[in-house]
């Protein structure tokens, strides 16, 4: 998406706001006056009974005397940035239903309250002005062509911002296409297509190469599709001036109908979108590209499908992983611990600075957190907190969970190296935690997130869409802290 971008230092009267159709006005909890339209926004709060605070939980919109839509927020200095979020989403969705050409962003308070809600209100707007994938004969979507913003002017032009909108936009993109939109093949054609257009290295391992080299968690996933088009992809962005050097894995399935332990109806529905950790990481590998961070980034994606047939894997197999382990398979529909753990195993192999892995893995994530917010679990306490810190300065909430070695005998087995899950549930998301960490080589630290809420109907915080790009901010956030450490 191209936008025009033009920033002006003062705040704006309402005769130079008077050529502005779409107005979003964020105010602070000290201006409750003296800003355009007051009287008529004051007039509404009499009509239904409300004070002016209201606005700092609830925004409200007023059509002007001119037939402009105006909409009004108050992002309070007590709120942490999900809640700033969610409410300037709530505040410019109004104003983006009408699929406006150009939007006016009009910003309130002292100097770094102006910088901060000018950058969190252009972000909002554009992420969700981005046009997704619509299918539709009759397709109303617009493109936003301008932002006009009053109150605050910087001398960077919010190149950082437009890359994470570009990430979040790619991953929701890619990870709404329809399953016959986006078979492996499909999907890896695409990748190629990306790597060359950024100027990535790409790199894959088909099926043939993946048996040759004794890739067998991935392929028993694998096998029982066909055609046989799955395969590991692996991107790397390596500018010159890298100090640091970072890995991102995904889980890439295209669909999942649960193998042999076929899904029900209800849960096959929407298994297209099992590709989303995929989408997540390939999203932040954009992002990070377009900010020119000075680090290398390799990005390993497990490209596969999960179907039903005579050759698929089924419980009780026995499956030798790249690293040599043994796997007894309990339930053919936990594959996505599966096609991660030979991926993790060719990542570490190149010890990295820290492996960060995103998956949409467990319905147990799912049970424990519901779709607000998703669940980290590394094997470094330290990682941990600073997953939990980069989610709070990004907007994207996560939680860490435990990663204790006593929850290894839940998945002793007796007639192999591990047991890949256990059928009693229980916590599920820490057992496919700890299964995966033993195909990680050489004690990298790594990060493994669980996106229980990739997928929210109402929206979440910054996103409206049900596919919202929750893990995008997460991990790039994350690499910036990784670059700062010393």
């Amino acid at each position: 998406m191209s936008l025009k971008l033009s920033q002006n230092s003062e705040i704006g009267s309402e005769n130079t706001l008077s050529s502005e159709n779409h107005l979003l006005f964020v105010l602070d909890e000290e201006t409750q006056n003296g800003f355009p339209f007051s009287e008529i926004l004051f007039n509404k709060l009499k009509r239904i009974g409300d004070a002016f605070k209201y606005l700092g939980k609830t925004p409200i919109q007023i059509e002007l005397p001119n037939g402009a839509l105006a909409s009004y927020v108050i992002l309070g200095k007590q709120l942490n940035m999900f809640q700033k979020h969610d409410l300037l989403r709530k505040a410019v969705v109004p104003l983006l239903d009408e699929h406006p050409e150009s939007v006016a962003i009009c910003v309130y308070g002292d100097e770094a309250m102006r910088a901060a809600h000018a950058c969190a209100a252009y972000y909002v707007t554009t992420v969700n002005a981005s046009v997704l994938p619509n299918r539709k004969k009759e397709n109303k979507n617009k493109l936003l062509k301008a932002v006009h913003i009053y109150g605050y002017q910087t001398n960077h032009d919010y190149n950082d911002v437009n890359a994470r909108v570009a990430g979040n936009t790619l991953c929701r993109s890619l990870t709404l296409l329809p399953p016959n939109d986006l078979t492996p093949l499909l999907y890896r054609a695409k990748l190629k297509e990306l790597a060359n257009a950024n100027d990535w290295t790409f790199e894959e391992y088909d099926m043939e190469a993946l048996r040759k080299m004794g890739a067998g968690a991935f392929v028993a996933v694998a096998q029982g599709s066909e055609p046989q088009d799955a395969a590991i992809v692996h991107l790397t962005y390596a500018p010159k001036n890298a100090t640091k050097h970072a890995a991102l894995v995904g889980k890439g399935i295209c669909f999942d109908t649960g193998g042999h332990n076929l899904k029900p109806a209800k849960y096959m529905s929407g298994m297209h979108e099992d590709m989303n950790g995929s989408a997540v990481a390939v999203g932040i590998l954009l992002a990070a590209t377009q900010q020119a961070l000075p680090i290398k980034i390799d990005c390993w994606l497990a490209i596969a499908q999960n179907h039903i047939g005579p050759s698929a894997y089924k419980q009780n197999d026995v499956i030798v992983a790249l690293n040599g382990m043994t796997i007894e398979v309990v339930h053919t529909d936990a594959e996505g611990r599966m096609v991660l753990a030979d991926t993790l195993t060719l990542t570490s192999r190149q010890k990295p600075d820290v492996i960060m892995d995103f998956a949409t893995l467990t319905g147990s994530m799912h049970t424990a957190l519901g779709d607000r917010m998703s669940g980290v679990i590394s094997n470094r306490p330290a990682l941990a907190c600073q997953a939990v810190g980069a989610g709070v300065s990004s907007g994207e909430r996560v939680v860490s969970f435990p990663f204790d070695e006593d929850y290894d005998s839940d998945l002793d087995s007796d007639i192999a190296d591990i047991k890949q899950c256990t059928l009693e549930g229980g916590a599920d998301h820490i057992h496919a935690a700890r299964f995966m960490a033993k195909f990680i080589e050489h004690e990298v630290p790594w990060l493994h997130v669980d996106l229980s809420s990739y997928n929210r109907k109402e929206g979440l915080g910054a996103v409206q869409s049900s596919v919202n790009g929750f893990g995008v901010g997460l991990g790039l956030a994350l690499i910036k802290q990784l670059l700062d450490q010393k």
